[in-house]
């Protein structure tokens, strides 16, 4: 194939853009390449997405219905569930989930049903780039494999293949899609370059790599970090409890070093797509090669067993009220797993909610960014229960508050005014004067 002709084509914005996925990683990726007037198409099998894109309605919330009503007035974007047109797009990246199964093994049935998909209307010239986190090996080992034996055609001579993983952080008002360095390894030489070019249309900066597997293990890596780093943080939180130190006041003193140390925020365990699931991906493949992750294993202990010492926190803060977790009415303040954001993905409140309710609490949430629970594979028995209203009346009703996620929105004052007992995981009263001792921290 003719790689400058691809690379002018590139260059004159004259080069759709397919996105397969269109929930967290996709729709800000479709936003991002529109809005430096890249042509774009977007692909889901969700029929109620491809419409709400298509009628300018969001359904990310921090997306914003202002770029929505963009997107579905542009001349040069569309969205759709059909797959026939899969032929229109000169690159097609894929943002498909990557979870665990129950055995906490690589899921990668979405990567594979979408790359078997393409196989079927893939066309020479086409360029292929995976952007779920995944195994180092899983391009040059499953996608290219799928492909070819489903197409007849070649990599690197008649299609091209490359990696970049999402880098995606929902509701950072720092970094958005553009603002954040793209890492790519390419199938050979001239992946890289389309790659490359494709991403320098749209993103700040891309690094470029050696291969897939290479880019593959930059995303795990990252997110190792985090997840090590934050198991640290936990269990010094424990400790230092016991110790009558207060494991944030610590952290705040110790941030104040230029140098050598760097800031980590302990909670109530850790949610998101990435975190909790990424770094078991490199552990199945070390297997593979005889290789232990005793750092990933040990992390993931530490931050699963998060959630059990958040109820032990509630045990005893209710029991110096002479009261039972059993019959006790708990809120939960906030079911995303981050601040802000309405993305509630293996958000450890969930745990929360399970944990309680099994001890025979009646449990409730509040959350201003998930107004109810959507039918999941996870928590299907919570589907449809709904957000509390935030009133004073409402609120003095229940025993004890525990605060999982610490929207900015919420009036931590009235919290402590209508509550007379508040389980703290995240440090949110920090600001608000204490004066009946009621706030645990966990």
């Amino acid at each position: 194939m003719n790689v400058e002709k691809l690379l002018h084509q590139i260059d004159n914005k004259e080069y759709t853009v397919g996105i397969i996925g269109l929930g967290y990683v996709g729709l800000p990726l479709m936003w991002t390449f529109h809005e430096n007037e890249m042509p774009v198409i977007g692909y889901d099998i969700d029929q109620n997405k491809v419409d709400c894109i298509n009628n300018g309605v969001s359904y990310i919330k921090h997306l914003g219905e202002d770029k929505m009503q963009k997107l579905a007035k542009s001349d040069i974007c569309d969205a759709t569930t059909d797959f026939n047109r899969l032929q229109e797009a000169d690159a097609l990246l894929m943002c498909v989930p990557t979870p665990l199964d129950v055995h906490r093994e690589p899921d990668m049935r979405f990567v594979e049903q979408t790359t078997q998909t393409i196989s079927k209307h893939l066309r020479k010239g086409q360029l292929v780039i995976l952007e779920s986190t995944t195994w180092p090996g899983t391009t040059d080992e499953l996608i290219i494999k799928i492909l070819e034996e489903n197409s007849g055609l070649t990599a690197g001579e008649d299609f091209y293949v490359a990696y970049s993983p999402e880098r995606e952080d929902p509701g950072n008002q720092n970094f958005n899609t553009s603002k954040i360095p793209k890492v790519v390894g390419g199938h050979g030489k001239d992946a890289l370059k389309l790659a490359c070019a494709l991403y320098d249309t749209a993103i700040v900066k891309t690094i470029p790599v050696s291969d897939t597997k290479t880019a593959e293990a930059v995303k795990l890596t990252e997110n190792i970090f985090r997840s090590v780093n934050i198991a640290l943080v936990n269990e010094l939180k424990v400790v230092f409890s016991e110790m009558g130190i207060d494991v944030h006041e610590v952290l705040d003193a110790a941030d104040t070093k230029p140098f050598g140390f760097m800031k980590f925020t302990p909670g109530p365990g850790l949610g998101g797509h990435c975190i909790p699931i990424d770094p078991f991906y490199l552990t199945w493949k070390a297997r593979q090669f005889e290789q232990n992750t005793r750092f990933i294993e040990l992390a993931g202990e530490v931050n699963t067993s998060m959630p059990k010492y958040v109820v032990q926190r509630t045990i005893e803060a209710l029991n110096s009220q002479k009261k039972s977790v059993n019959g006790s009415n708990i809120l939960l303040i906030g079911l995303a797993y981050k601040p802000d954001v309405d993305d509630d993905r293996e958000s450890p409140t969930y745990k929360l909610m399970d944990y309680y309710n099994e001890l025979g609490a009646n449990v409730e949430y509040y959350d201003p960014f998930v107004p109810v629970i959507k039918e999941s594979r996870e928590h299907s028995h919570w589907a449809g229960k709904k957000s509390i209203n935030w009133t004073e009346e409402i609120i003095k009703k229940f025993d004890v508050v525990v605060i999982s996620t610490n929207h900015s929105e919420i009036n931590y004052l009235e919290l402590s005014n209508w509550s007379g007992l508040i389980v703290d995981t995240r440090n949110a009263m920090k600001h608000v004067e204490d004066k009946n001792g009621h706030v645990w921290k966990a």
